[in-house]
């Protein structure tokens, strides 16, 4: 793992924006993927006017829970990082296994040139490694799985082109009850609620201050949801935050004995005391409502008591 040089990532730095022939690496640092589940995402890419590149983790050999072993991983991941032809990464699925290579990968080619890391869940550590070690920014968005829908050609997949692209974005979500109003400027980061956690005590852990910060989690217990969002308070991370966008929480389980409210009350609970802007139900998640977002870049987040919107600034 590379951390020197640090004189040069006071202020966030932009991998270049994709142009048409350029070519997007894709790879599964994590669980394991079966190399047809990415057919989709490939012929999207390409009608794009991407060319791609898929590493040896995507349908490789695997007689586990990972798309192989963690020197296979870490060797396919630092193989796309050290490539100058790449100019982009996407990673395949998430699931569980990028922390456990993290510590083995070389960043020394990647941070000479940067390129952009897609993905979101377990991806989630490696966006806070990067906005925390190297001021890099890169892409919360969707992955390979979710290009099975619509073909690729709905606003959420669409929206990880323009951003690839550099174009300005916009997104909206409605009104809802437990909304708080108001409206900031700052950059953004955040992701997988479990990750963030996770990451906290680490060389991954996120930076909330002055931040807008967005968190979203699926097939979490009930209880273990108040019992992250507890961690993330009495470590302090709602201490500075500008806004909060909550996504979606999805799948969530329940003990025998009902844990008494559900997620989104469960969240409000540990952040009513705040007065920064709020939103729930916002589209990040683990469904097909999934928008992708620049970490670490400015936007705009307006709630007011009809709709939210969060604009690239």
């Amino acid at each position: 793992m590379i951390l020197n040089n640090r004189r040069y990532f006071y202020s966030m730095k932009v991998p270049p924006f994709l142009k048409k022939g350029d070519t997007i690496g894709i790879v599964c640092p994590g669980g394991y993927m079966p190399k047809d589940k990415i057919a989709a995402c490939v012929s999207t890419l390409k009608k794009w006017g991407y060319k791609v590149k898929i590493g040896k983790t995507v349908g490789g050999k695997s007689a586990n829970y990972f798309s192989g072993t963690d020197e296979v991983r870490r060797d396919d991941l630092q193989s796309m990082l050290d490539n100058k032809d790449i100019k982009a990464i996407l990673f395949g699925r998430g699931g569980y296994g990028t922390s456990r290579i993290l510590d083995q990968i070389n960043f020394k080619h990647f941070v000479a040139n940067p390129k952009w890391l897609i993905g979101f869940s377990d991806i989630t550590i490696l966006h806070s490694f990067l906005q925390r070690n190297f001021k890099i920014s890169s892409i919360h968005g969707p992955m390979c799985g979710a290009f099975h829908q619509d073909k690729g050609e709905n606003m959420y997949t669409l929206s990880l082109k323009d951003v690839l692209e550099g174009k300005p974005t916009v997104f909206q979500a409605d009104y809802h009850p437990l909304n708080n109003t108001g409206k900031v400027t700052a950059k953004i980061t955040g992701g997988n609620l479990c990750l963030l956690v996770h990451g906290i005590g680490t060389n991954a852990e996120v930076d909330t201050k002055g931040k807008i910060l967005f968190i979203e989690d699926v097939g979490e217990q009930l209880y273990n949801i108040d019992r992250m969002m507890l961690q993330l308070k009495r470590s302090g991370k709602f201490d500075q935050v500008k806004g909060l966008i909550v996504g979606g929480f999805t799948d969530c389980k329940d003990t025998e004995r009902h844990f008494g409210k559900e997620a989104y009350e469960i969240i409000f609970d540990q952040i009513k005391e705040f007065d920064f802007p709020t939103c729930f139900g916002f589209p990040i998640s683990h469904e097909k409502e999934n928008i992708a977002i620049c970490m670490g870049m400015k936007y705009s987040l307006k709630v007011t008591a009809f709709q939210t919107i969060l604009a690239s600034v």
